[in-house]
């Protein structure tokens, strides 16, 4: 496992203990090997920010590039047992043909003082598309739960701000424009003016796989937030990508077991309720389904990729000052890993079927 070293003057680092919703990044150095770099460094995050393991945001200063990354962050994972779950979840969609950020397992130093394991993850924005070879196009953050492609806001009240839970990562400001046409689309379009316009704005498929790999992973925020939207420059369409997955595979964000059903097979948000109000849609979404848990989201494929994360982890748990956990700890949570992914298989074969029924969002 690589090592991350933080050198910070105290003094810094007191700031942000002082105030730990300041988003300001104070200046640092990061040793990785023999390398290293000048760097802004933040607290990140929003309950783990209470919690005594904390995530961090860097922002490269000096270069400001690093291996083709403008920033990164390191998430705590404190609430996950396994602290292998967000990677599982973001390697899964990238098995299943979504854009998703790549993540590795680091031990983190600051100050010479061993704060533990973390996660470190891609910042989804223009330096991602550049490695991979994507055409430039704006990307949107869904930054709260009001992110739901709705009118309404979770609390059912009328939204003053259509745009009300998303954040401009990359692009202008007019970039917004078309996610508000397309929520007033969806909103407000009849159906077979729906059907007509919302392949032009959206990648339909597209949109389908990544909601299967939600619905697959059973994140329940993730219909209406932990999620980025990327207008592809070549198509100019709509693409979505996840963001934050440490509640999901059988635990809910907090860490507690969560039932196999809790998730229904559809989902939840207004834009998924409208498309698979279609046969067509409704069809295509059963058969990405489908074709993902036979081939991908079955215990059998998946049993090596858990396997081979809670195995690196096993040499470096012993060093995280904030985790009380052995070895064996990550072996019985395997079967939770191997269990739900069982019966949250089985329950959605189960009811594939439902989705050819006119009255799934009736």
């Amino acid at each position: 496992m690589q090592k991350y070293e933080i050198i910070i003057n105290p003094k810094m680092l007191n700031q942000l203990n002082k105030d730990i919703w300041m988003d300001e990044h104070v200046p640092a150095v990061l040793k990785i090997g023999n390398n290293q770099y000048s760097i802004g460094l933040a607290y990140r995050g929003n309950v783990i920010r209470k919690k005594k393991k904390k995530s961090y945001h860097i922002i490269f200063k000096k270069p400001s590039s690093v291996n083709g990354a403008h920033e990164i962050h390191l998430n705590a994972e404190y609430n996950d047992v396994s602290l292998s779950r967000n990677k599982l979840s973001l390697d899964f969609f990238d098995q299943i043909g979504v854009i998703a950020p790549h993540s590795e397992h680091v031990l983190l130093y600051i100050n010479g003082f061993c704060k533990g394991i973390y996660l470190e993850l891609e910042s989804f924005d223009q330096h991602l598309l550049q490695k991979r070879n994507l055409p430039d196009g704006p990307i949107i953050y869904a930054t709260n739960y009001y992110a739901n492609f709705s009118l309404l806001s979770p609390k059912k009240k009328l939204k003053t701000d259509l745009l009300e839970g998303y954040t401009l990562k990359y692009g202008d400001e007019d970039d917004l424009q078309p996610l508000e046409e397309l929520i007033i689309m969806t909103n407000t379009l009849k159906n077979e003016e729906f059907e007509e316009q919302i392949e032009k704005v959206l990648n339909v498929e597209q949109y389908l796989t990544w909601l299967a790999g939600v619905v697959c992973t059973q994140n329940f925020d993730g219909f209406i937030h932990n999620y980025a939207l990327y207008k592809n420059g070549k198509t100019n369409r709509f693409e979505i990508t996840p963001w934050d997955y440490d509640g999901t595979w059988g635990r809910d964000l907090h860490g507690k077991l969560l039932e196999h059903d809790f998730v229904p097979i559809t989902g939840y948000n207004t834009l998924t309720g409208r498309l698979l109000h279609f046969p067509n849609y409704k069809k295509t979404y059963a058969n990405i389904l489908s074709s993902i848990l036979d081939k991908v989201f079955t215990v059998e494929t998946q049993a090596g990729n858990v396997t081979g994360l809670l195995e690196e982890l096993k040499p470096f748990i012993h060093l995280d000052p904030f985790l009380n956990r052995t070895s064996d700890v990550l072996d019985a949570e395997k079967d939770v890993f191997f269990q739900f992914i069982q019966k949250r298989n089985q329950y959605l074969k189960d009811n594939l079927i439902k989705l050819q029924d006119d009255k799934v969002y009736g």
